[in-house]
């Protein structure tokens, strides 16, 4: 059943809209949920909820229409977004600000907010974090592992590492490593495969949601040949490491970043299915660093940047040159 928004009340003058009110209100807005903004902001819904009815009763009027499904703003709710959008981008700015200027002033000190995609986090990017840390003890580190598109102003979010083709326009983005996508299984009888059709026949583990699609296209760079085949996957999971270990442990095909099964290659752990095959990769074949522009993002947040990039373009001992290859840098970056 919908719920109407509440009825046009007179405005309470003793209760004030402050910067903090107007920051909460844009917050709310931006996370599309009371509990969503509140857990974002270490609050309980119902403190979320009092200081919101608080704006309201100031305005005397209702700013969120509220459904059974959705949150969605009244009229007045719009009015004020726009207003509440500056201050809360204002708070954030000032906050980043001071913890970068404090940062560039007493060295490589405070806290460092990091965000990686969980394959590049695991197998690339946390030994060269404890390296890092190594260097600069007086330094702490915040380490979330997630596939999901965190924005760095709204999360306070000091450094990303995200597979994409297209990086954020006003975001600095470093390109730090390119990398194809095989198939990869423990050597036994019948492999290599001939080509991508001789998978339908065998048994695949893939990444992914029940709902998604198991087409998976191919190309072979060195003729131009390409492949569509559609699997029936022996196992789904929503966890790369524990499908490469599926994989070692028994006659199982993945499908993962050369990057990270490279020490198991070079290893003779696993070998490569289809040599000469890679299959498309829809959110691009580069990793790249974000961070936000000078002089927001903290001294930290650069050298760390600066550190993986120059690591990675020495291979590690057990990488192969073809896995996990330096990026080119985009032009204009």
């Amino acid at each position: 059943m919908t719920k109407q928004p509440r009825p046009t009340l007179a405005p309470r003058r003793d209760v004030p809209i402050d910067a903090n009110a107007l920051d909460l209100f844009a917050r709310i807005v931006a996370a599309g949920s009371f509990a969503q903004a509140a857990r974002g902001l270490g609050l309980t819904r119902a403190a979320v909820s009092r200081r919101i009815g608080g704006i309201e009763a100031a305005l005397g009027q209702p700013l969120f229409a509220r459904t059974t499904r959705a949150l969605g703003l009244t009229e007045a709710g719009r009015a004020l977004a726009a207003k509440a959008r500056a201050v809360a981008d204002a708070t954030d700015a000032a906050r980043l600000g001071f913890r970068a200027r404090t940062q560039d002033s007493g060295g490589l000190g405070g806290t460092l907010r990091v965000t990686s995609v969980p394959t590049f986090g695991q197998s690339v990017l946390a030994p060269l974090l404890a390296r890092f840390l190594q260097r600069h003890p007086a330094l702490r580190l915040e380490l979330s592992m997630t596939n999901r598109r965190v924005d760095l102003l709204r999360e306070d979010v000091d450094v990303a590492f995200r597979i994409t083709r297209r990086p954020p326009d006003d975001w600095v983005a470093r390109p730090l490593m390119r990398f194809v996508l095989r198939a990869w299984a423990r050597p036994r009888a019948g492999l290599p495969l001939a080509d991508p059709a001789a998978l339908a026949r065998q048994p695949c583990l893939v990444m992914g949601a029940p709902s998604d699609s198991t087409t998976l296209h191919w190309s072979a760079p060195a003729d131009g040949s390409e492949a569509a085949v559609e699997l029936v996957p022996a196992c789904r999971g929503d966890e790369l490491a524990t499908l490469v270990t599926l994989a070692l442990h028994g006659d199982g095909i993945v499908f993962a970043p050369d990057f990270t099964v490279a020490a198991l290659a070079g290893a003779g752990h696993l070998v490569d299915v289809l040599p000469g095959w890679q299959l498309r990769i829809a959110e691009g074949d580069t990793v790249y660093a974000l961070t936000l522009p000078q002089p927001t993002a903290p001294a930290a947040a650069r050298a760390l940047v600066q550190f993986v990039a120059e690591a990675l373009a020495t291979p590690a001992p057990g990488r192969s040159s073809s896995a996990g290859s330096p990026a080119t840098p985009a032009p204009g970056r």
